[in-house]
């Protein structure tokens, strides 16, 4: 669903930059950025906008969702890094390729996450809403939490 929705930005984005020999344009890094921001304030709003009212729905993997999260603030810091402070208005070969590989690294850490693979497998957590709204209380342990608890 991104790919189809962001396709018509990122191929003009990609075809302005290769224009301009590299040169970051008016169209390239705003618009992707853009596209990205909006596409995930909509989906989101959709997934809340759909839930019944007086229903509560929670995220099932915290784990996964921390990697994510992490990594799209992490996406958007290097962006402006690479855009205004290591090369300002231009996009090098070497931050092109290191970007690209940056989502296979994220896949990678989120599929680690989701299988509980390294230390994940050795930690017990356990997360559960406390009563207070926004609330996530965490449990560590070598199991499930016995019932003398």
């Amino acid at each position: 669903m991104a790919l189809g929705s962001s396709a018509p930005e990122i191929l003009l984005s990609v075809i302005e930059v290769c224009g301009h020999g590299f040169t970051a344009g008016d169209l390239g890094p705003s618009t992707i950025v853009g596209s990205a921001a909006f596409n995930m304030f909509v989906i989101i709003a959709l997934c809340v906008y759909v839930v019944p009212d007086g229903e509560i729905r929670k995220i099932k993997h915290l784990r996964v969702f921390f990697v994510t999260a992490a990594w799209s603030i992490f996406a958007y810091t290097w962006l402006y890094l690479i855009l205004s402070v290591i090369s300002p208005k231009v996009v090098e070969v070497w931050e092109a390729l290191l970007t690209f590989f940056f989502f296979p690294i994220c896949v990678v850490f989120a599929w680690i996450a989701d299988r509980r693979l390294l230390f994940y497998k050795y930690v017990y957590k356990k997360y559960r809403a406390g009563k207070q709204r926004g609330m996530i209380i965490e449990h560590e342990g070598e199991g499930p939490p016995s019932k003398a608890d």
